[in-house]
């Protein structure tokens, strides 16, 4: 199955920053990409279109990508592919999931990078239009630092060590273990997607990090270093009281999920230590500038799709969230919409009223 997929191209959907990376990456190992969006979002294609290429700059390799194929049709897009990298930010995977699962069949490995536990609600919609059989994953982070340098230019400052990886089926997680590791080398499996949604790491620092720094955003519109400058030793402090209630979350349900700061060391982003010392110490986490806006998926999608989440399932297993909700219901103030309303629960995701038996047993098996 890994060389008969190796030899069909990868599917790449999404237009932004990471999509645009992980494309132009991947063609320059040699594989045949076809990257593709949806209609709406048809403009993020606009800069490549004439060229069919993405200059690629940074650490992981440097020039002109030739993308094999570039789309607004999704059925064209998996037509041809079996392995699909969803690469869009958590408000767009029921979208993708909708406009995909048309198209859907069982060869199909589909991987949200990263999930955030997107690949439950994958599951579910699929569940719903009676579409069986596909294999879902995702992974912990997006595999690379980087950012869109010009309309076609993406640039790479860091490439991360030991993407971990969820698999829905976990029965199934060799299996894409394997089809990942060329393409991602040193790909780390998660007992399966719960654990892996619940160590994502953007929804742990990001909220409080820009929350705790909103006014600062837009007095400079974002013209400051956010983790260099932004995570300061106090905002640190609620950055990993955030991280304990994940933790805690992760312990009720059987995982011993590795502290935010542990994380980000063996993910390469920096040198060992407490989180302030780990970030400080990191050249490419270091690189990156705050949001310009308040208006920033760094609030929208990992408060409603991140922590509030989380918060859903920490209650449905009976785990308390103090600073979870506080840190919602601020930002819900902040960003103008009741995030709780905005984002994904247990009944989106499919958890309604399992206990932790059935619990398992979905992750396990993938049926309901």
């Amino acid at each position: 199955m890994a060389k008969l997929m190796s030899e069909r191209p990868i599917a790449v959907l999404g237009g932004g920053n990471t999509a645009f990376a992980v494309a132009a990456c991947l063609t320059l190992l040699g594989r045949r990409v076809v990257l593709a969006e949806v209609p709406a979002f048809a403009a993020a294609l606009d800069p490549i279109r004439a060229t069919g290429a993405i200059h690629l700059r940074g650490v992981a390799g440097e020039g002109k990508a030739a993308i094999y194929q570039i789309t607004t049709d999704l059925g064209e897009a998996l037509a041809e592919t079996e392995l699909v990298l969803v690469i869009v930010p958590a408000y767009a995977h029921r979208p993708f999931a909708q406009a995909c699962i048309p198209h859907l069949r069982p060869h199909h490995t589909v991987v949200l990078m990263p999930g955030t536990l997107g690949s439950l609600e994958w599951a579910q919609l699929l569940h719903q239009a009676g579409v069986e059989g596909v294999t879902l994953a995702e992974v912990d982070t997006a595999p690379y630092v980087c950012r869109k340098t010009a309309p076609d230019t993406a640039t790479i400052w860091g490439v991360v060590k030991g993407l971990g990886l969820g698999v829905l089926p976990s029965a199934r997680t060799a299996r894409v273990q394997k089809l990942l590791e060329p393409l991602f080398p040193g790909v780390q499996p998660y007992p399966d997607v719960m654990a892996c949604g619940l160590s994502a790491m953007n929804p742990v620092v990001h909220p409080a990090g820009v929350l705790m720094n909103a006014g600062r955003i837009e007095y400079a519109r974002g013209e400051f270093y956010f983790y260099e400058e932004g995570v300061s030793p106090s905002v640190a402090k609620v950055i990993m009281q955030v991280d304990e209630e994940r933790r805690r979350i992760g312990a009720a349900l059987g995982y011993e999920l590795l502290p935010v700061h542990e994380a980000f060391h063996r993910a390469g982003f920096g040198p060992g230590g407490d989180l302030w010392a780990t970030i400080n110490g990191s050249w490419m986490l270091t690189r990156l500038k705050a949001p310009g806006s308040l208006e920033s998926r760094w609030l929208t999608e990992d408060i409603p799709y991140g922590l509030a989440a989380w918060s859903r399932v920490g209650t449905q297993y009976g785990v308390e969230t103090p600073v979870l909700r506080a840190l919602v219901e601020l930002g819900s103030v902040v960003m103008g919409f009741d995030a709780w309303k905005v984002g994904r629960g247990v009944e989106e995701l499919g958890l309604a009223g399992l206990d932790r038996a059935a619990l398992t047993q979905l992750l396990q098996k993938g049926g309901r």
